[in-house]
């Protein structure tokens, strides 16, 4: 990993000078009435050890993973406590490589206090398969490269096929048999992979080619009709993800499982590009689905956020779940907040993981000079969130100079309403 002269001179400032200079005026703001309590990590203690030698570390570092973290190893004077940890990244997970593609995934194994979503990033060439399979969890996905066509079956026989471009979604209901194929005119596509169980591992699905391989033939006689030269030229063990020829149009291969008689009347896929941002400030937008708009996602809720330079996902928290986020571009930090007074501050970058407890209190701050974009991801079936600026200002306002020590001006100053993202 190399490390540019941006991320090293970060590497180096003193946490109070990169903590002001990447501090929003919404932040500044929220500062003035979150307070240390008695026994957090002091912030003088803290400046004292920036300026001398307490903090360096005379032994071995890990330089570009501390270039990717500087909240970590230098926490601000805000963090105290541990919460556990709130990061991981796919590109430290392992790599499935087969012929046709790659799949990496992180799961609880990986992040521990992530009980509820487990997250796969697959990668499938042109023509690619990942094999006909069912599994024990929901599975929603957004498409990050390319295209690809995808097939699921209904119980009752009907059947649903589309194909899907960069930004849109899939959901397939546990136990629905389903396959992904690669296509063109690129080199085939990559997308992320949801799942509502946190232990789920892409390593163990149920595959058609390894239940066929693990059936005595006799039976393959009498079930399907295959005679012995049939069953003879069957795979002998597992496929999931195999290279294959491209397929005929969509409108093809509609046809051929029986056109409109044997048509799906529920749709999985949700074209999520074409519509408006859900909202949309000076600091960003927001674009939220879930079962609302999403029909079919019964189990897992999302929001793409976009936040420009300096700007913040407001601080916030979510009544009905944990949340598991994906960062597809940028740079930025999170702090999340858990009683009675922990609070940890991370770094994310692109192909990064974070987490976030149930219900805990957090924002998310663009720290670079491009747009930050990232995935709120949720098991719910819809999304929910509290606006800690909103709140105060629906509270009478001497329940609010009771509570934090500022006068009814200061408080008219805060939004009333919430923002959701706002600018820096």
């Amino acid at each position: 990993m190399i490390i540019d002269e941006e991320k090293e001179s970060e590497l180096v400032e003193s946490p109070s000078r990169r903590s002001f200079l990447g501090a929003s005026s919404a932040a500044l703001a929220a500062a003035a009435f979150v307070g240390l309590t008695a026994n957090a990590q002091q912030r003088d203690d803290t400046h004292k050890a920036e300026s001398d030698h307490s903090s360096s570390n005379p032994g071995p570092e890990n330089m570009p993973l501390l270039a990717e973290n500087p909240n970590s190893n230098t926490p601000p004077p805000t963090d105290h406590g541990d919460i556990g940890p709130i990061w991981y990244s796919f590109d430290l997970a392992r790599n499935r490589m087969q012929e046709g593609g790659w799949a990496h995934q992180v799961t609880q194994r990986e992040l521990p206090p992530s009980t509820d979503l487990a997250g796969v990033t697959m990668r499938l060439t042109r023509g690619s398969f990942r094999e006909l399979h069912w599994h024990t969890a929901d599975e929603w996905a957004i498409m990050l490269n390319g295209n690809a066509r995808v097939t699921v079956l209904n119980p009752d026989g009907t059947m649903f096929i589309d194909d899907v471009t960069k930004g849109d979604l899939w959901f397939f209901p546990a136990g629905y048999p389903h396959s992904i194929q690669g296509l063109g005119p690129g080199d085939g596509c990559e997308f992320l992979l949801v799942f509502d169980e946190g232990m789920f591992s892409e390593d163990n699905t149920f595959l058609i080619s390894a239940w066929l391989a693990h059936t005595p033939p006799e039976i393959l006689t009498k079930n399907s009709n295959l005679d012995r030269s049939a069953i003879g030229r069957l795979p002998k063990d597992e496929l999931y993800i195999f290279p294959a020829k491209l397929p005929g149009s969509l409108e093809q291969d509609r046809a051929a499982v029986g056109g409109k008689s044997v048509e799906s009347l529920i749709r999985y896929t949700f074209k999520m590009s074409a519509i408006a941002p859900t909202v949309k400030t000076a600091g960003g937008e927001v674009r939220i689905v879930d079962s609302h708009n999403f029909p079919a996602s019964k189990s897992i809720a999302a929001a793409l956020v976009t936040l420009k330079p300096g700007g913040i996902r407001e601080l916030h928290w979510h009544p009905n779940a944990s949340e598991w986020q994906f960062y597809l571009a940028g740079k930025g930090r999170m702090t999340v907040f858990m009683p009675p007074t922990r609070a940890r501050t991370m770094d994310f970058n692109a192909n990064d993981v974070g987490y976030v407890p149930p219900v805990a209190g957090h924002y998310i701050e663009n720290t670079g000079n491009t747009d930050l974009v990232f995935l709120e991801m949720f098991k719910a079936d819809q999304y929910m969130d509290f606006s800690m600026n909103n709140w105060i200002r629906r509270l009478p306002p001497e329940m609010v100079t009771a509570h934090l020590n500022i006068d009814e001006a200061t408080i008219r100053k805060i939004p009333a309403e919430k923002q959701v993202v706002i600018a820096g």
